[in-house]
Parts: C-alpha cells; structure tokens; sequence
C-alpha cells in the first residue's frame, strides 16, 4: 500500500557519496548482444507536452498477429477491448513481455483506467498472476508492467510451444457517461538466457536499508537536462548527481540510471515555487516519482501534493540482486531483479497552472558490511545478496552511453543476460516538505486469473 507522508525538509547537507566497498564479482557468462535504442535527441521545446516517442525499430502488428520474436511491437487499444498476440517459447530462455499505454497526455481519464496483462496457454492454462496496470491519478501518462515465463522447475509453462500473451483495456463501468477511448500501447518482447548448471546460486540474503548513505543526496550544483517521452527517448544519466529541468502541466518525463548487482539507487525530487492551483487547492498525487526496471517492471512510486510550493519526493531501492526474483519479501524489492538501466518518470498534474522547475539527485552506492548489518531505525531489513554469485545480468536498454553528454559511464552492467528485444507503485516511504529555501533554479474473455496490482513483483514471480 503506498502511503504519502508529510515531513518538513531544510536544505544544506553538504557531503560527498561515501565510496563503495569492494565485493567479488559475479561469474563470468556469455556475452550477448545488448538492446540498441534510439540516440538520445532532446525534444524541441514546445507549449505542451509530447507524445510517448516510439522506438526506432518497432513493428506494427494486430490482434491475433505472431509476434516473431524479442523486439518492440506497436498497437492501440480501447477500454473493453482485449488484444491477443501469440508468442513461440522455446523450453531454455526466460521471457519478459511487456506492455506500455500511452495516452495522448491531458487525456480525459478515470484513475481506474489501463491495461491488464496475462500469459496463458492456447487452452486458457495461466503461466503466473496477470498484471494490472492502471492510472490510480487524473493525469493521463505512460504507464508500464510485464508479465514473465520463466524457466524453473515447479513453475507453470515450462514446455515449449506457443504461448498467448493478452492485453484488455480496462476501467470502470460508467454507461454513458463513461469516458470512452483508444490509445496507443507498445509491447516488449526481452529473452534472458536461463542460468545454466555451471552457476552457483545466489549467496544468501543480507539485510540493508532504504535510507540513502549520510550525506549521499546533496544540494550542490545542477547540470541541465530534458527528460524524455518515456523508454525510448529517456536520456542516460551517471550514477550519482544533479540535474535540473522543468515539467509543464500533465508532462511525464523519463531518465535512465544505470544500476549493477548489489547497487541500491536513490532519487530525490525536488519541485520548485510554483503558483497554487485554481482556487487556491491542493491537488492529491499532483507530484508523482516512478521507477522502473530494465524490463519495463513497475518497481516503486512515490506522490505528493501539488500546492505551488516546493516540495519533495524520495525513493530508495533494495540492492539489484538475481536472488530477489524468488527471496524478495515486498514487491518492490522483487522488481529490483535484474541489472542495467532503471527508468525514472516524473508527472506533473494537468491541473496545475504553471510549468514547474525540477531538480533530480541521483547517488547509485553499494551498501557497507556495516550498513547492512544496522538498518535504520523504522526501516524493514530486505533480502539482497550482499556479494550476489547468482547468474544473471543487466537487460541493458542501450550501448554505453556517453559521458560527453551527461550520461552514464561507459561502464555498465556485466553483460550476463540475452536482452535481444524491447527498446530500454507499491510500498514505501515517502517525503512530501515544505522546503524553508530553494537554492534551485528558475526556472490492462479469458479464463479467471488472480491478479497482481502494477507495480507488484510478488515472490516468485
């Protein structure tokens, strides 16, 4: 359950992110090509806010179609309606599809609006829990989840064959005075090699914490930025820093982070003065702060008030760990599964007046021994695997990108997974504040399935 909370922040901590211990690396496998995406181009400025960019290389297909294989594929979708796309599975390769709705932003919505998604046999056999991804919001903006067979032994679908992955559009009842529509909605198609024989298993887990390290998330300078549209365009950034931009009414943006094995990543948004909404009234969720992982899984989310005063959203991950697929005790710490780039997405709501300035820290740290062994106080220890020995890799999204243009290092994750496909909220804590100074700037008919809230990774899935 998210919970919103309240909490008054003053600025000035001025440290610098303690440095990483070192851990032994995790074994070496096969290299496998990495997902090309588009080459990161800044969308030109505009009065309102763009639509979702499609990936360079996505295929148009239909209801019914064979999706050939891992790639990213392009359909539309209204509420009521389900899309069927079949898929051939071989019985070695684990397999991420996922679903992306992309609403034309300022849409007329209803906050139980978008998509569900489940995995099935031809003769209607669920392969896990279905997906359900939806708004929970007033404001239209990409919203994204995934559904997975994987190859394990006890787990369904195992055999190879063909498969029927479904995707309905769906939302509340209202008759007539419904708010009918049909928008766009992208599917990703990721293999992953299975870990062979050869591969320890994962170390057991260890206990770390959701606080960022002392004085990792400073109020130093910030470097320009413009976030993206959504995966496609999201635009890579190094581990740790600052960045400004600015959100217009209703605009999603996206950011890219890289995060290897055993790296936790925290992200603090700090939104600029603003003027209040119409009337002088807050808007409930106006500030939102969502995180995705490589596969385009809902990890976590945050959400505050929008008054027109500063405020401020904080989220921290468990660490990245290949053990979190089968030992993670929440959902959000399942999600946090693979290495590679992570997504961020920030909305402001439609109603609110005005642009509103943005700034984004960033600090990717590797817990300590000691940090691990002392979680702070209020805090829910998660599993990890301190030095993970699991096999598994990053589902990178992109090549390396270039530091020359304020993105990550050309040192990404240990290329341990076959991500051949897909171009690139839960529980929590989180802090809405009243900030005293703001050294800123000016700126988803099938047979019966459980379902699994987006953004929800439960235990095994």
């Amino acid at each position: 359950m998210r919970r919103v909370a309240a909490a008054a922040l003053v600025l000035g901590m001025l440290a610098t992110p303690a440095s990483a211990p070192s851990f032994p690396s995790a074994p070496s496998l096969p290299s496998f090509p990495s997902l090309p995406t588009a080459p990161y181009a800044p969308p030109a400025p505009s009065p309102s806010p763009s639509r979702y960019q499609a990936a360079p290389d996505t295929q148009r297909t239909r209801t019914g179609a064979l999706l050939p294989g891992p790639g990213t594929y392009a359909d539309d979708i209204a509420k009521g309606e389900t899309r069927s796309y079949r898929v051939r599975l071989d019985g070695s390769t684990n397999v991420f599809l996922s679903a992306v709705l992309t609403p034309v932003p300022g849409a007329a919505i209803d906050v139980v609006d978008g998509i569900s998604l489940s995995l099935r046999t031809p003769s209607g056999q669920a392969c896990g829990l279905r997906t359900d991804v939806r708004f929970y919001g007033d404001t239209a903006r990409p919203v994204a989840d995934y559904v997975s067979r994987r190859v394990e032994p006890g787990r369904d679908c195992q055999e190879p064959g063909e498969y029927v992955l479904d995707v309905e559009g769906v939302g509340r009842d209202t008759g007539s005075q419904g708010k009918p529509w049909r928008w766009p909605v992208e599917i990703g198609y990721v293999e992953e090699a299975a870990p062979g024989s050869d591969v320890p298993a994962p170390l057991p887990p260890t206990a770390w914490s959701t606080e960022p390290p002392a004085g990792a998330l400073g109020d130093g300078e910030t470097r320009p930025v413009r976030g993206g549209t959504g995966f496609n365009d999201a635009p890579p950034l190094a581990g740790s820093g600052s960045w400004r931009d600015e959100l217009r009414p209703g605009e999603s943006r996206f950011y890219r982070v890289p995060v290897r094995w055993r790296q936790q990543l925290f992200a603090r948004a700090r939104f600029g003065n603003a003027e209040p909404p119409p009337g002088g009234s807050a808007l409930p969720d106006g500030l939102r702060l969502a995180l995705y992982n490589p596969a385009r899984g809902a990890v976590d989310e945050r959400k505050g008030l929008y008054t027109g005063e500063p405020a401020t959203l904080l989220l921290g991950t468990a660490p990245a760990a290949y053990a979190n697929r089968t030992q993670g005790a929440t959902e959000s710490v399942g999600a946090m599964r693979f290495a590679g780039d992570y997504y961020l997405q920030l909305t402001l709501d439609r109603r609110a007046p005005v642009p509103v300035p943005l700034a984004l820290d960033l600090t990717v740290a590797t817990p300590s021994p000691a940090h691990a062994a002392a979680p702070a106080p209020g805090r829910s220890a998660g599993p990890v695997s301190g030095a993970d020995s699991g096999p598994a890799s990053g589902l990178e999204s992109g090549p390396a990108s270039d530091p020359a243009q304020g993105g990550a290092s050309a040192a990404g994750p240990d290329p341990v997974l076959r991500a051949v496909g897909i171009a690139g909220v839960s529980t929590g804590t989180a802090l809405v504040a009243s900030l005293a100074a703001w050294p800123l700037l000016p700126s988803r008919r099938r047979p019966r399935l459980r379902s699994r809230p987006r953004g929800r990774h439960a235990r095994g899935a």
